[in-house]
């Protein structure tokens, strides 16, 4: 009879090799949308619906004095009861040359759907934060800012 030997990843170990799998996904998903047009990542994120607007609250400074580094702040108007809560809100950047900035998902128990972040802005531009629901419905925020230097470009 012939001895199995298993290996046990330590904890560190464990976490280090899913936080990888987990980066690696996230790009290949992420780079896909990346290269579109907004418009076709705003058609895929709500699945052709049209979001409607309210609900989504996007904070951005009206000017940027540095496009590399652009706070961002998404509050999503749910109750974030197991009926009814937002899932996920999505920032769109149309003209940057990666149009689809990133995504972050939400369930019940995250209590509020609020997001701050620092994005980059190639250039001054209308965003746009897109707010999926556990009822389906789509939702849409908009800020423009305007960008004096720096950014994807420069």
């Amino acid at each position: 009879m012939s001895k199995v030997r298993i290996e046990v990843l330590d904890r560190r170990e464990f976490l280090i090799t899913s936080g990888a799998a987990v980066a690696a996904l996230v790009a290949l998903t992420n780079g896909a949308l990346a290269k579109k047009p907004a418009t076709e990542v705003l058609n895929e994120l709500t699945k052709g619906a049209k979001p409607a607007e309210g609900k989504v609250k996007l904070e951005m400074p009206e000017i940027a004095e540095n496009g590399a580094k652009v706070r961002t702040k998404i509050t999503v108007e749910s109750p974030m009861t197991p009926e009814d809560y937002c899932k996920s809100v999505a920032i769109i950047a149309p003209k940057n040359p990666a149009t689809f900035v990133g995504k972050f998902n939400f369930t019940p128990d995250s209590g509020r759907a609020y997001v701050s972040t620092n994005i980059r802005l190639a250039e001054t531009q209308e965003v746009w934060a897109v707010a999926e629901m556990s009822d389906g419905k789509f939702y849409i925020g908009k800020a423009t800012v305007k960008v004096t230097v720096g950014g994807c470009g420069g």
